[in-house]
């Protein structure tokens, strides 16, 4: 309930959907789901098409939840992040007490703590989310974000949405490697279930969370088989993945997917100091829990001086604690320490070969895999601390524990209030409501500042029936594309940049902006186009003024919206 609560006095303090970030693709993404529950969902921004090139689960079980509970998208878009907090903190606590006697909410500052670059960057003048955004582009060519960053950006992001199931499948990993030899054989079928299950879902919530854990449950899988062969069957480390892909095999039969063009190499090494910047905290505690294995055994620093002597400088820093925990007895905590730091070692090393390329060859696989390595070592490197502290002698007597608790969880509760999170005001000529304006209602900002078209989203919101609408189209990142991300009705092409990630550069990239401004400036071309894409909808605003000279035919269209300069059309015959 804490973890909820907070997230949720995070969005109640900074609700707007807007376009200076991912809100709109993913406020889209899940107005389409729960305007029109199918399978395979619509794509809201390419008429036609359907959500195939994207991994989209994340966003089918919010808007069910959404459709089951009767609330509209734009508030269940501000209620996703407190969903997801609220299950992992449930998860992490249960990871906790699952491997320690005493500080088992230990763990749970992994979702609110900070890189150390963010104090720095408020030292030295910057507000808090100029210190956070400097953190997010701190690596050239690349981007980062932590939790709690991601919280306050308020992206609903399919990678943040799927970090309840990476809470999820530590718990249940963890659970197995403690007690796999104390269950029967019908516990250790349903545990082993459950896992499936769980990896099984992280592709269709988030792909590259499936490149991280795939290859850790595998490696897992086969220790837990080392450990324990009187208790698992060799064919039960082929039956979990079989189970884990064979329960989804619908999406993959379906899927659509740009691809990846393989695995890159021969990058410059992240400079050490900005690497320190970002997992300083973390790695303090690991080479912490290693101290006393160096004072023992010096001669494994020595690991790191081929990676110095080539630059490699933070891939050396690395290698370090892996050496160490890798000569250890291999205790959950330290499993977890080890996979984060290979995931850290592979984005030093390599990249995933995408759309993105040049500088910005490794931009994405940054951005994600250290997503997934802070989630990784910050529970494992906690839960070394957790142990640590487990054995030393309480400070606080009892009931001044439970007070410093209550009181913890309440000013964690109330933070958002007293702090400066309201995210993406003055970026992009955005235009926001008054400062104080707090509501869970994501789109309630129109109303202050756009009242037209306001009302007009408020309309389309009532249509019954497959709608597609016609709006202006001009890149990414502005205020078009507004119409289709609000109300979830498909248009002809909505941000055309994160299009061509899905799709590629195919006869659509340059026929669709075309037929779109024909569409608008040619009256002779305008019904026969909009009949190409089954568009039933035209929407005219101000934007669509600004960007094409709008002409539209004395026929074919019959004008069933005009108030505050928005028109809309609809297609007639």
């Amino acid at each position: 309930l804490v973890g909820f609560l907070f997230a949720l006095s995070v969005r109640f303090v900074n609700p707007p959907i807007n376009y200076f970030s991912e809100q709109y693709m993913n406020h889209a993404f899940l107005a389409s789901i729960m305007r029109n529950p199918v399978v395979p969902p619509l794509d809201p921004w390419f008429a036609g098409g359907h959500l195939t090139v994207y991994y989209y689960l994340g966003h089918w079980l919010m808007g069910c939840l959404g459709v089951v509970t009767g609330v509209p998208s734009e508030v269940v878009f501000n209620l996703i992040p407190a969903t997801v907090y609220g299950t992992a903190f449930v998860m992490l606590y249960a990871t906790g007490s699952l491997l320690l006697k005493r500080w088992k909410w230990i763990v749970l500052p992994v979702l609110f703590l900070i890189p150390p670059s963010v104090p720095w960057f408020l030292a030295t003048g910057w507000n808090l989310y100029g210190a956070f955004q400097k953190t997010n582009w701190i690596i050239p060519g690349a981007r980062f974000e932590f939790p709690l960053f991601s919280l306050f950006l308020g992206n609903a992001h399919a990678f943040e949405m799927a970090a309840f199931n990476q809470f999820l499948l530590i718990f249940l990993l963890g659970f197995a490697w403690l007690r796999w030899g104390g269950l029967d054989a019908r516990g250790r079928r349903g545990l082993a279930l459950l896992i499936a299950v769980s990896i099984g879902s992280m592709p269709p919530l988030s792909s590259w969370d499936a490149l991280v854990y795939g290859p850790a449950v595998a490696v897992f899988l086969l220790l837990l088989w080392a450990r324990e062969r009187e208790n698992v069957s060799r064919a039960a480390i082929v039956v979990v993945p079989a189970v884990a892909f064979l329960i989804y095999l619908p999406y993959y039969l379906l899927l659509e997917p740009a691809g990846v063009g393989g695995i890159g190499w021969g990058f410059p090494p992240t400079d050490p100091l900005l690497f320190i910047a970002i997992w300083g905290g973390f790695l303090a505690l690991l080479y912490v829990a290693i101290a006393r294995d160096i004072w023992r055994s010096p001669v494994y620093l020595a690991v790191a001086l081929p990676f110095i002597a080539t630059g490699y400088v933070a891939l050396g820093i690395v290698a370090v604690p892996l050496a160490y925990l890798l000569r250890r007895d291999h205790s959950f905590p330290d499993l977890l320490c080890i996979a984060g730091l290979l995931v850290l070692a592979f984005c030093d090393l390599f990249y995933l070969q995408e759309m993105l390329g040049g500088d910005y060859s490794r931009f994405n696989t940054i951005f994600k895999f250290y997503f997934d390595a802070w989630i990784l070592l910050g529970t494992g490197s906690l839960l070394l601390a957790g142990k640590w502290l487990a054995g030393r002698r309480p400070v606080l007597p009892a009931a001044a524990r439970k007070g410093a608790a209550v009181a913890a969880a309440v000013a964690l509760i109330t933070a958002p209030f007293a702090l400066d999170v309201d995210i993406g005001r003055g970026l992009l000529g955005i235009e926001y409501p008054p400062a104080g304006y707090t509501t869970l209602d994501g789109l309630a900002y129109l109303e202050a500042t756009r009242p037209g078209e306001a009302a007009a989203i408020d309309y389309l919101r009532t249509l019954p029936g497959g709608h597609c609408i016609v709006e202006g189209e001009n890149g990414d990142y502005g205020y078009y594309s507004r119409v289709s991300s609000f109300t979830g009705i498909p248009t002809i092409l909505g941000q055309i940049g994160h299009e061509l990630t899905w799709r590629g550069n195919g006869a659509w990239y340059t026929g669709r902006p075309a037929d779109i401004r024909a569409i608008y400036e040619g009256p002779g071309n305008t019904t026969a186009l909009m009949e190409k894409y089954n568009a039933t909808l035209l929407y005219v605003g101000e934007p669509e003024h600004e960007r094409y000279d709008v002409r539209l035919p004395d026929s074919g269209l019959r004008l069933v919206y005009d108030e505050g300069g928005v028109r809309i059309y609809a297609l007639t015959g």
